[in-house]
């Protein structure tokens, strides 16, 4: 899909569906229509207001009505598309506005595209974040992992080849540089689905490994170290060592740097483990026939860094992923176990299908003694308690600094990806505490698991560095179609991690 901006009337665009918008007036049902779809209409002889009156069209967001234009316009056909009270509309919502055109242009066979930024579109958003926020829609409302599939299925695929942009002469620069924006976070939140959609078999922790390297190579702005087991052993990281004990896959320890300049410096963390039987504490058929996803954390990372060269963003950027496979091999770790994480920490294994928040401890150990960081973000599919308190398609999100949590809160909000915050309650710790350790893996109730997972790794984040934990167990993989996230990996993160990266560094 390639996206270009031009000036071109609506009516004079030639291809194969134009899309415009109505919206609707608060408290009012029915539409009103953009100075674009009037345009239109016009010229169809007022065939689009008569249609839509007809069929009571209410311009809710994503609703549509389709029309052939029988060559009275330069486009084959037209389609009127909802937006909603313009008031009230958020990123997210427009993010699913330009999944539904999308999608149903592909079902048309559509291959040639242009869409009105109308003022209603734009109003709320301006010109460059409209652009953006249209090429992300379109290209992730449209994405489908398909590269294990015959050759047949493959070439009856349907893709957009061509997408337009219309808006006014004075605005084309502003919408370029969206698309130019909306491209390269498109292209890594591509890479993440990528990556969570393949094969458990595939994405080992050698193979997450050998992707890093790939993107450092011939770049100058990044490097990249890998740690295999003595290494991680040299420098005291047991607790990732005894989750990999069970494998016949050696576990990676990855470390990427990006440095574009500026004076901070932002730590991201990324949980990878390539898959999770749940170790001797297995968890049963039905709840591990997802678990390729329980990377999505490191998954999310690569992404971020395969376009940080793109962006440029002023800072110095370090990625940790502690990754490992979860199996319950001969020599896997055991419930009862004490391993001695590398801040000296000791941690009492009592279920090791709370995996994650071990090789966790670790990655936050490193930031805390090898990255001198100004704010540590972890990401991780943590809990299915997350899952309970929030839901499929909102992250939780635990951090003890205030001013971090609300700049993560805005590049949310400005993403179109959701958070909710949720408190360390510091009472709970006594939950954690083990009677043979420094603490427990796993708390002495079953309430408040989320919150309890995230006490566990605020132990090993470094003290006086603003840190915060995304449980992202919830939105980083799709059980089931929606218009921006078809079912499997959703790249949850790239763009909130991404836009806070980048309001950070301006």
């Amino acid at each position: 899909m390639k996206f270009f901006t031009k000036p071109t009337d609506v009516t004079k665009i030639e291809c194969d569906l134009v899309t415009v918008f109505a919206s609707q007036e608060k408290g009012n049902e029915g539409f009103v229509l953009s100075d674009d779809a009037k345009k239109i209409d016009a010229a169809l002889g007022g065939m689009l207001t008569e249609i839509a009156t007809f069929q009571d069209f209410e311009a809710t967001p994503g609703n549509t009505i389709l029309i052939h234009t029988h060559g009275k316009i330069g486009a084959m056909r037209t389609m009127l598309v909802g937006l909603g009270n313009v008031e009230d509309l958020a990123v997210a919502d427009l993010h699913a506005v330009a999944a539904t055109i999308g999608r149903k242009s592909v079902g048309m066979a559509v291959k040639s595209l242009a869409v009105s930024l109308s003022h209603e579109f734009i109003s709320s958003l301006g010109h460059t974040h409209a652009g953006q926020t249209m090429v992300e829609g379109l290209t992730l409302g449209t994405y489908t992992f398909s590269k294990h599939k015959s050759l047949d299925a493959q070439r009856k695929e349907k893709h957009i080849e061509d997408v337009f942009l219309l808006t006014t002469p004075p605005k084309l620069d502003a919408v370029a540089v969206g698309i130019s924006k909306g491209e390269a976070v498109s292209q890594a939140v591509v890479f993440t689905r990528d990556l969570v959609n393949e094969p458990p078999s595939t994405t080992t922790p050698t193979y997450l490994a050998d992707v890093a390297k790939k993107l450092v190579k011939e770049n100058d702005l990044m490097s990249c170290d890998v740690l295999t087991p003595k290494e991680m052993k040299t420098i005291g990281m047991e607790a990732l060592l005894s989750i990999a004990r069970g494998s016949d896959e050696e576990p990676r320890f990855i470390k990427l740097t990006y440095k574009g300049g500026g004076k901070k410096t932002i730590c991201l963390v990324g949980k990878g483990i390539t898959f999770d039987t749940g170790g001797l504490s297995l968890k049963d058929a039905k709840n591990m026939e997802t678990m390729k996803l329980d990377m999505a954390g490191a998954a999310v990372l690569l992404g971020i860094f395969s376009v940080l060269p793109l962006l440029k963003p002023k800072l110095t950027v370090v990625g940790l992923i502690s990754a490992t496979e979860n199996m319950p091999g001969p020599k896997a770790v055991k419930p009862g176990d004490i391993v001695r994480a590398m801040n000296g920490k000791t941690i009492e294994i009592l279920n090791t299908d709370a995996e994650g928040r071990v090789v966790l401890a670790d990655a936050l150990s490193y930031a805390g003694a090898k990255v001198k960081a100004d704010a540590i973000i972890d990401l991780a599919t943590l809990t299915g308690a997350c899952m309970v308190a929030l839901g499929e398609d909102i992250a939780g999100m635990f951090t003890d600094d205030e001013a971090l949590g609300a700049k993560l809160k805005d590049a949310a909000i400005k993403s179109g990806e959701h958070i909710w915050g949720l408190p360390l309650v510091k009472e709970y710790k006594e939950q954690l505490k083990s009677e043979i350790a420094d603490v427990k893996n796993i708390s002495s109730t079953r309430y408040g698991g989320a919150i309890n997972g995230a006490l566990f790794l605020q132990e090993f984040a470094p003290k006086g560095v603003p840190w915060a934990h995304l449980d992202i167990a919830g939105p980083a993989y799709a059980e089931k179609d929606a218009p921006l996230t078809p079912k499997g990996g959703t790249g949850f993160g790239v763009r909130m991690i991404l836009r806070y990266l980048l309001e950070l560094a301006s």
